[in-house]
């Protein structure tokens, strides 16, 4: 009986998370329509077309600020996730045009190092760090190839801090109690979508075009920050990696 109750609570309280969180998400899921519907070139790089492109990331900030003010407390995990997506949305800037290429990985370099910092590192989960390292440098020798200076190392670094954001990810996961499970869950999915959004923009420019290419980065993009913001719903007042 016990067991039931707690799960019948458990259950009325997702809901009634869902209901609370749904309004606040109504701008980034409204200016992703836009940049979809929008859809504008990428031959015609300007401002606007800059501003289209990181709104969404910027919505999602506006959504981490909401929740903290209604809550009361802007807690660390979700001050170290809001400033992981304002790097995304400088990088964001910096990829509308293409001689900034180099910029824009920098500032999703932060961004990575900011979410691997919010994720901790407890517990190591050394499965999981060997099936990155595996997987981060058979990807790396497949694009090698077809890189030069500079980006041979800027390609190995980016590869190796996005990989780490994952590995970090995906190692908290079992640490969480029943009731903030789906938090974590949602970190972890949004952290493996990201590097799938990356990893198709790699081959895209570096190898060979990608059918849908922009379609599936963008998509795949957005997802996963989108993830990654909603994973700030459950956790306390410190980082949950701190936590026993």
């Amino acid at each position: 009986m016990d067991l039931l109750e707690s799960d019948k609570r458990y259950r009325k309280k997702t809901l009634a998370t869902v209901w609370n969180v749904v309004p606040k998400l109504l701008p980034f899921l409204k200016t992703t329509c836009i940049y979809f519907v929008l859809w504008l070139p990428l031959t015609e790089p300007s401002w606007f077309s800059a501003l289209i492109k990181c709104l969404p990331i910027l919505s999602l900030c506006f959504f981490i600020g909401t929740h903290a003010a209604s809550l009361g407390v802007f807690t660390s995990y979700a001050r170290i996730i809001f400033l992981g997506l304002l790097f995304s949305a400088l990088g964001d800037v910096c990829l509308i045009w293409p001689s900034f290429f180099l910029h824009g990985m920098v500032m999703f370099g932060l961004a990575h190092l900011c979410y691997t910092f919010a994720f901790g590192l407890q517990p190591l989960n050394l499965r999981v760090f060997l099936l990155l390292l595996l997987m981060s440098g058979s990807f790396y020798t497949f694009l090698f190839p077809y890189l030069n200076d500079p980006f041979i190392y800027m390609v190995a670094g980016y590869t190796a801090l996005i990989g780490t954001m994952g590995w970090r990810a995906l190692s908290r996961v079992h640490l969480s109690s029943y009731n903030r499970s789906w938090a974590r869950i949602s970190a972890a999915v949004g952290s493996v979508i990201f590097m799938v959004s990356d990893c198709t923009l790699a081959v895209d420019k570096f190898c060979f075009p990608v059918s849908h290419s922009r379609l599936i980065v963008m998509g795949t993009y957005y997802t996963g920050q989108l993830l990654i913001a909603l994973s700030v719903i459950d956790t306390g007042d410190d980082f949950p990696w701190k936590r026993k």
